[in-house]
């Protein structure tokens, strides 16, 4: 019998060690993972520790359950990844309750305290094409405070 993950906790980061656990997921796989799927790119602070926000670890799930469940491999799950990002930027929702399915371990329950609001976007994969910009953003900001400093 497949032992249910764990519920995600309501944090803003999550260390290497906690992700694995709550993805039932080697750390040396998520390392590897990094290297694979341009989208998982989890922050790095001081001595490149790694530090996970919410969606990461979601799409981290979804990358297990392709790998492992649904039997793709790597290039497979990859294209996969992509394939879903694409059809959300153009915008093509024919299927949208196959979509809805495909992404149904990424939805937050409305139960959880302190859950994001979904007013502006229904779900991660409205957003995720997003994420590379505001994380390279982010990266620029910090590099001028760090140079101000």
């Amino acid at each position: 019998m497949v032992k249910p993950l764990p519920s995600i906790p309501a944090k803003r980061y999550f260390t290497i060690g906690e992700v694995g656990d709550l993805c039932d997921v080697k750390p040396h796989v998520l390392r590897y993972w990094e290297q694979e799927f341009a989208q998982l790119r989890p922050m790095k602070r001081r001595g490149n520790r790694r530090y996970y926000q919410r969606h990461e670890v979601l799409m981290i799930r979804r990358i297990r359950d392709l790998l492992y469940d649904e039997g793709f491999t790597i290039s497979g799950a990859r294209s996969k990844l992509q394939e879903w990002m694409q059809a959300e930027r153009s915008g093509a929702r024919s299927g949208a309750q196959d979509v809805e399915e495909e992404f149904a371990c990424w939805t937050v329950p409305t139960s959880e305290p302190h859950a994001p609001a979904r007013e502006h976007r229904s779900s991660p994969e409205a957003w995720l094409h997003e994420l590379p910009a505001l994380r390279k953003e982010l990266f620029e900001i910090r590099e001028l405070l760090a140079v101000s400093d």
